[in-house]
């Protein structure tokens, strides 16, 4: 559930391809009146694939959250990956929950094998460790006995694999009905459910 003073949300973004995951992620978290504020992380590679995959190039961290949401982010504050000592590598700051979107298998490797060599992989060990909820949305295929192995050992870690994988039985029109179900999925797992998101209501055989 949102907390009444408004909720704190981490977002990663790694090279995995998928960058408009995170943007509409991004863009639902800065409209919704439950979240206080977000804290946005791209990996080197994740700035990479915002520029490939979106033509979003940031002059600096501080501009990437509203090039991404296409308006002035107030919510958002972008913090470089390599800020090991930001807030957020704490157990003790306030942060209520982490999404990587997308996860590439490297970004799961490192946070499965709590290596904690970057800000992302840092602040996703410190939801493992402080029982937070961190949903990873692996964006790989197709996948080895490694990243079977890596989802099962996150998966008894506590944290929620939820790979990239759009559904179809709701009619999407259009990519952009599909990414937006997903990101409402997504946020779901956070105790953000949007109004946006489409509910199954049983169906005729």
């Amino acid at each position: 559930m949102a907390k009444s003073n408004g909720s704190v949300i981490t977002v990663g973004i790694t090279g995995a391809s998928g960058a408009i995951y995170a943007q509409s992620i991004l863009r639902l978290l800065d409209a919704d009146r439950r979240v206080a504020r977000v804290f946005l992380i791209a990996t080197d590679a994740g700035l990479r694939l915002l520029s490939t995959e979106l033509g979003i190039v940031a002059p600096d961290a501080k501009k990437l959250a509203s090039l991404l949401t296409g308006t002035p982010a107030k919510k958002i504050e972008s913090l470089p990956n390599k800020d090991v000592g930001a807030s957020i590598a704490s157990g003790s700051a306030v942060a209520d929950a982490m999404i990587v979107a997308p996860c590439s298998a490297g970004a799961l490797g490192g946070i499965a094998g709590g290596i904690a060599a970057d800000l992302l992989s840092r602040a996703a060990d410190v939801c493992l460790k402080e029982r937070r909820p961190l949903v990873l949305c692996l964006r790989e295929t197709p996948l080895n006995r490694i990243h079977l192995e890596n989802m099962l050992r996150l998966h008894d870690a506590g944290a929620t694999l939820m790979p990239a994988m759009p559904a179809f039985y709701y009619g999407p029109k259009s990519i952009a009905d599909i990414v937006e179900q997903y990101a409402c999925r997504v946020l779901a797992l956070v105790g953000l459910p949007q109004p946006k998101q489409y509910r199954w209501k049983g169906g005729k055989p």
